[in-house]
């Protein structure tokens, strides 16, 4: 399992310790991260916490400067990612009907831009080059963030969600449950993806996410009945609300379980 390594450039993230506003703290926590494993470090800019306000563009941009310049700079001593899907740990073998090896991302970028702005993304590619876009909204939040990936060809972290971070908790009526829900949302995503060229994207079903704490565990539960999207899975379940009614590390230990290939962590 690949480890995604989350560095705040917030004020007000969730996790204090994880928060990193100046080019001396960026270093630091991107060194720690690399020491425990991380093959890919995830920046972000905007807080995505419930109640969490909205962060205007320019300011969401100023604050990318000390992760810019690390990079700029050489000081993220990381190596390009290949990703392989693999059966899910202990799960035996996969259905006929789904390729043993259903994708191959080579020399993936190792560091992701967590922004929901296809302005943002211009910006960075213009100053950095490749890297990965994780987009917590699927291209919902802008009209222009899937065609901007599409024209640049960058990896693409797809995330389910609905709402935003004051009214997500009030959005969790799903009729035919969570996992159909969020199954049918990503065979609609990836229409779309394809009808575009999007073809390196990576399926992130958005824990903590318009969720009860219920509806989490089942997803998780549940999470390898993705797979036949024939799509690397990412699972971010750190510090998670519906995480503390379980001991330190069981969901992390579950995801990898039911065959998640990327593991977000703080």
């Amino acid at each position: 399992m690949i480890l995604m390594g989350v560095v705040n450039l917030t004020p007000d993230s969730f996790r204090e310790d994880t928060r990193a506003m100046t080019s001396e703290a960026v270093k630091a926590r991107v060194d720690a991260l690399l020491a425990r494993g991380c093959s890919i470090i995830d920046f972000g800019a905007v807080s995505t916490r419930p109640g969490a306000p909205d962060v205007p563009l320019e300011e969401e941009w100023a604050r990318l400067e000390p992760a810019l310049a690390l990079i700029e700079n050489g000081g993220m001593p990381l190596k390009t990612v290949s990703l392989r899907s693999t059966p899910p740990s202990g799960a035996g073998p996969l259905p006929l009907t789904l390729p043993r090896v259903a994708w191959v991302f080579k020399g993936i970028p190792p560091f992701s831009i967590d922004t929901t702005s296809a302005e943002i993304v211009r910006r960075v590619y213009d100053r950095v080059g490749p890297f990965i876009v994780n987009d917590i909204s699927a291209g919902e939040d802008d009209p222009e963030m899937l065609q901007t990936v599409a024209s640049l060809r960058l990896p693409y972290v797809a995330m389910h969600k609905r709402g935003n971070p004051r009214s997500m908790d009030s959005l969790t009526e799903y009729p035919e449950g969570i996992v159909k829900a969020v199954d049918d949302y990503f065979r609609s995503f990836g229409k779309r993806a394809s009808s575009l060229g999007i073809d390196n994207w990576i399926l992130d079903p958005g824990f903590g996410f318009a969720k009860t704490i219920e509806q989490n565990w089942e997803l998780l539960e549940h999470v390898d009945t993705l797979r036949h999207f024939g799509r690397p899975i990412l699972v971010g379940v750190a510090d998670k609300r519906f995480t503390r009614t379980r001991e330190a590390g069981y969901a992390e230990r579950l995801a990898e379980e039911r065959g998640a290939d990327i593991l977000r962590i703080h």
